[in-house]
């Protein structure tokens, strides 16, 4: 089992480096490239974002972290599916990848 280890890992090291390079630029994509670089003790809370979503008329569905940012699922005033990213911080919004 050893020789074929020492065989088969450097064969497989070139598929291992593209298969890292592809999962992480798809996760660049994911979110966009929008980032909040705010220190997490000053972070709002995730419940006072949905309050403030929701007294502006939005169906917020789901609220999770991304890339340092709050991104929210849900549907706004107007009834759109939105899934927007704030900063948490100042709630302000930072992208919105529903709008593209």
């Amino acid at each position: 089992m050893k020789t074929f280890a020492r065989r088969a890992l450097p064969a497989l090291a070139p598929t291992l480096v593209l298969a890292t390079a592809t999962l992480l630029a798809t996760s660049a994509m994911a979110h966009d490239g929008f980032k909040c670089d705010e220190p997490k003790k000053e972070w709002k809370l995730r419940d006072d974002l949905q309050d403030k979503l929701k007294a502006e008329g939005w169906d917020v569905r789901k609220v999770k972290i991304d890339n340092g940012c709050y991104e929210v699922y849900g549907f706004d005033g107007k009834g759109q599916r939105r899934e927007a990213y704030f900063n948490p911080k100042t709630f302000e919004l930072v992208g919105d990848v529903s709008q593209k």
